[in-house]
């Protein structure tokens, strides 16, 4: 790892092969210049006792920190000082509920930041899917319940490739949305863990150079899922037949599976990207690095935050889609439903999309403090007593 109290070490010890020793804090020096963890004042021979026994010694009034046992009343523990905490996590590995609460609690310390970029995010993205189901979805494709197998076979593919197509306008707007959304949110996240106030403004001075390269990611990872799953539905498709849509099905849901493990596995290259100032093909070599072993762990984690914005989503927007239906007369394609429901979707994206962001990033740090020992850099940059100086011109991104 290197000396700089940025994120932006390439490649720290030990996902590189160096040297897993890691330097911790000096002791302080005592009144002398001694870094000895022993007092130089030392009771005479004979005149002390563990806490708990009477002794010759002369009586100490009040509850002691012995030498024999934990702190009063508890304590973090034995030996171990509690960890540093300048900002919105405690500089050290962190569970999944410090992780949860890391994100809400960005979101309550900076909230005119995140929620001014979340809430403009949202209505962009939610005019943008208004206007294309109003004037751009083709009429879905009805089911037959009286077809055959072979032809309710081929009337699901039908409507599902109808849906696909019909979904790449909307995804693409989400695409770019989210990208803002991760850009300023990252450093927002980034500074937030330092306890370092930032401006919607400085947040994008800093987030706005690395766009270019963090759109290819976004585009790639899309890409790159979309190209298994053809893939993997290739010889299926090929044969034409009612076995082939079959070998095609089962395809498909191996191309599925194949693309979650891939999602997980670059699931960490955006806060790479942006606290590391990589390219994009060293940034997802970087999130595969940090992300091997703790697979099922970072998929875990990533999974509940989903569940979790899925069912807050859900909460948000079920009133306001039963508001929707009973002042609109025209079904699920008639400007007041639109509009309703609209406003219930950019309610619920303005809280979830921070959640999300702060998770990821969150999970990143929390991967490198277990495999680097990120927590000293942070503690330094945080100007944490005992740690060292913050190199001058430093700050977390290495710049």
């Amino acid at each position: 790892m290197n000396d700089t109290p940025g994120w932006a070490s390439p490649g720290s010890a030990p996902s590189d092969g160096q040297d897993t020793t890691v330097p911790r804090p000096a002791a302080p020096a005592d009144d002398t210049g001694s870094t000895s963890k022993w007092s130089a004042a030392q009771p005479p021979a004979g005149q002390w006792s563990p806490p708990s026994a009477p002794g010759p010694g002369p009586a100490t009034p009040g509850p002691t920190r012995g030498w024999g046992g934990p702190p009063p009343g508890g304590g973090p523990g034995w030996g171990r000082p509690p960890a540093a905490k300048p900002g919105v996590i405690p500089l050290r590995p962190l569970s999944v509920g410090e992780i949860l609460d890391g994100a809400v609690s960005t979101l309550r310390a900076h909230w005119r930041t995140v929620l001014s970029v979340s809430l403009a995010v949202s209505v962009v993205s939610q005019i943008g899917d208004i206007l294309l189901r109003r004037y751009l979805l083709p009429e879905p494709v009805v089911l037959d319940p009286n077809a055959t197998p072979s032809e309710l076979l081929s009337q699901t593919t039908e409507s599902a490739q109808s849906q696909l197509a019909a979904d790449i306008p909307s995804l693409a707007i989400m695409v770019i949305c989210t990208l803002f959304t991760t850009a300023i949110l990252t450093v927002v996240i980034s500074r937030s863990v330092l306890g370092r106030p930032v401006t919607l403004a400085d947040a994008w001075q800093e987030a706005r150079p690395r766009l270019p390269k963090l759109l290819g990611f976004t585009l790639l990872l899309p890409l790159m899922s979309a190209l298994v799953l053809v893939v993997g539905m290739l010889p299926g498709l090929l044969i034409g037949s009612t076995a082939g849509a079959a070998l095609s099905l089962l395809g498909a849901m191996a191309a599925f599976v194949v693309v979650i493990w891939l999602m997980v596995r670059f699931s960490l290259t955006s806060p790479a990207l942006m606290l590391e100032r990589r390219g994009i093909i060293p940034s997802m070599r970087r999130s595969a690095k940090l992300v091997s072993g703790a697979w099922w762990r970072t998929f875990g984690i990533l999974a509940l935050t989903l569940l979790l914005s899925f069912l807050l989503s859900l909460v948000i927007a079920i009133p306001f889609a039963i508001i929707g239906t009973a002042v609109d007369g025209d079904g699920l394609t008639g400007w007041p439903f639109l509009i309703v429901t609209g406003i219930g979707a950019v309610i619920a994206s303005t809280i979830t999309y921070p959640i999300s962001a702060g998770v990821t990033v969150l999970l990143y740090v929390d991967q490198r403090i277990r495999r680097e020992a990120l927590d000293l850099e942070l503690a330094r940059a945080a100007g944490v007593p005992g740690y060292g100086a913050q190199q001058p011109g430093r700050d977390l991104s290495g710049s």
